[in-house]
């Protein structure tokens, strides 16, 4: 399956485009392309940006692009050159670099993984007898997904063979907590607003929780770092300048997340970021808040736990010699944290 997925990825010379839309940046500011699969609170810091006009204001003229069918199309837009720059998750330049494509994350906006596995409040699987998933049928985010990832890594680490349970795309937010609610699915893996959603509504209940470092650690081994912006090495070498003035501006979306409150927050958010009333909203923002970086630098210790992960059910990851070091860089964030000191 892993195969197909990243043929497909190397192979497309064409994306098909969900949804596009300008940011407010001048039409004089140095233009760059810019995607993000989802709306998913993992991803906040980089709507932040956008809202808040953080990238006209270090004079960038953003296009923003928006693939509802999740990071696969991200990171097949980035490869065939359709878009400069992706919004998506860390653990796609590890299976970037073992097919020799290099792809490097250079700021960290989301420093753990904020998933969430989830059941309707009559579920009878039991995280305390993992075999109880059995016969059923899970939903993701969409197939090559982080989401996509959690399942299968909880299914290698108790011994449970892919083939029994069913693993369904259904998308996030609003329309993940639909599934659920509709009998569509089982259980549902996902990321907030949906987990924040389906308790407030009475959909569902929480069964395992990445959210927090505790339940990172308890499910993954350590922290998983997520959401990133990455691009191709030859997008960073000829446009420094360009890379610099994004890291710029996610900084200042980081701060801002981090010194106003989750409705101040959710305020500066036009309604197309938000899934479901702005209330829950803000509470889904107070429940993800732990996993925001302030500064956007890696650790590099935590980048060990997504290749340990992808190395239990990804062939080509595990066969490969994966040099940790060519799959992020510190330099930009470096750089305009030294220049906000001066």
């Amino acid at each position: 399956m892993y195969k197909r997925l990243i043929t497909a990825v190397l192979a497309a010379a064409m994306v098909c485009v969900a949804g596009c839309s300008g940011s407010r940046g001048s039409a004089e500011g140095e233009s760059v392309r810019i995607s993000v699969g989802s709306y998913n609170l993992n991803n906040l810091p980089f709507f932040i940006a956008d809202a808040n006009g953080y990238f006209e204001d270090v004079g960038l003229n953003v296009q923003t692009e928006n693939f509802a069918q999740g990071g696969s199309k991200v990171l097949q837009a980035l490869v065939a050159g359709s878009t400069d720059v992706a919004v998506g998750f860390y653990d796609h330049t590890i299976q970037m670099q073992a097919k020799q494509k290099d792809v490097v994350a250079f700021v960290l906006l989301s420093r753990n993984s904020g998933l969430v596995l989830a059941g309707r409040p009559d579920s009878t699987f039991d995280p305390a007898n993992p075999a109880s998933i059995r016969g059923m049928k899970v939903g993701i985010t969409a197939p090559g997904s982080s989401s996509d990832f959690f399942v299968r890594h909880y299914l290698a680490r108790n011994n449970i063979p892919v083939d029994d349970i069913s693993i369904i795309g259904v998308g996030s937010g609003a329309a993940a907590v639909a599934a659920l609610q509709q009998d569509k699915i089982d259980l549902l893996v996902n990321y907030d607003p949906a987990g924040t959603l389906l308790v407030e509504r009475g959909v569902g209940k929480i069964l395992i929780d990445a959210r927090s470092d505790e339940g990172a650690r308890e499910v993954y081994g350590g922290i998983y770092p997520t959401s990133v912006m990455y691009a191709q090495q030859s997008f960073l070498d000829k446009r420094p300048e360009a890379v610099e003035k994004i890291v710029r501006a996610e900084r200042m979306a980081l701060e801002f997340i981090a010194d106003h409150t989750s409705a101040e927050v959710v305020a500066a958010l036009p309604d197309k970021y938000i899934s479901g009333d702005r209330e829950t909203y803000a509470k889904a923002v107070e429940q993800a808040r732990a996993i925001f970086t302030r500064d956007g630098r890696f650790e590099p210790k935590d980048l060990e736990t997504p290749l340990l992960v992808l190395r239990e059910f990804n062939t080509d990851v595990a066969n490969a010699d994966i040099d940790l070091e060519k799959t992020y860089t510190n330099v930009f964030v470096d750089r305009v944290a030294a220049d906000a000191k001066q």
